[in-house]
């Protein structure tokens, strides 16, 4: 296999979650390699690895080895490489007014949400339900980032018909994947049609599979946590 994916833990990892539940869901294959978080100060052992990847020392970066260990950073630039290397395995809607949607909800994603991303931290094996009522209750901010994206969830799936936002998986699912994982940690109250995206979304092959390596590391991170005591 000529890819490889770098990534840093799957509980916390919500940018390497995309790239690599994209790949696994369309069968693209690739080599993983995890680089564990430990601190993101420069001295940390995660970044001083991340650094020696690429130039911002951050995850998730992919290689390829076909193109003389081709480095590329940024999840929206690798998803955008892996639709042009594979364009057999349809990662962008085929339909063009459809793909200049998706297009603009992954860069909605990529530039925005910055709310619910500071206040629901990625946390697949947690349930907080309190901490989420809270967040809810005290941040303004965050309302209007769910808000957002229930909208935009609803809309997209009454123009697709579903199950996936564009009809079937796509590039825009994948980058949305870890706001399903939010929306389960702190119990987000959702419409009926987007809870059922969400559900969705989880049993996918790709998200499952992530979901369970993800559960299977037990390794608690306070700095990823600062709500809650290690239990």
């Amino acid at each position: 296999m000529a890819l490889s994916l770098y990534i840093g833990n799957k509980n916390y990892s919500s940018w390497s979650m995309r790239p690599w539940v994209l790949m696994r869901q369309t069968g693209i294959p690739f080599h993983e390699h995890m680089i564990r978080f430990d601190s993101f100060e420069a001295d940390s052992q995660f970044k001083r690895t991340a650094s020696a990847l690429s130039p911002t020392g951050k995850v998730p970066v992919l290689t390829d080895g076909h193109l003389g260990g081709l480095v590329i950073w940024d999840t929206l630039a690798i998803c955008e490489y892996l639709a042009e290397r594979h364009p057999d395995k349809h990662l962008w809607p085929a339909d063009v007014a459809a793909r200049a949607r998706a297009r603009s909800i992954c860069a909605e994603m990529h530039s925005g949400f910055g709310a619910m991303r500071q206040h629901f931290i990625m946390n697949i094996e947690a349930s907080l339900p309190d901490v989420g009522r809270l967040v809810l209750r005290d941040q303004p901010a965050v309302r209007a980032d769910v808000e957002r994206i229930i909208e935009m969830w609803s809309g997209l799936l009454r123009r697709s018909g579903g199950p996936m936002l564009f009809g079937e998986f796509s590039i825009a699912d994948a980058f949305y994947a870890p706001v399903c994982m939010r929306f389960t940690t702190y119990h987000v109250p959702l419409p009926e049609d987007v809870a059922t995206y969400v559900k969705r979304v989880r049993e996918l092959p790709g998200v499952a599979d992530w979901i369970r390596d993800a559960r299977a590391e037990n390794d608690f991170l306070p700095f990823e946590e600062p709500y809650r005591l290690h239990r």
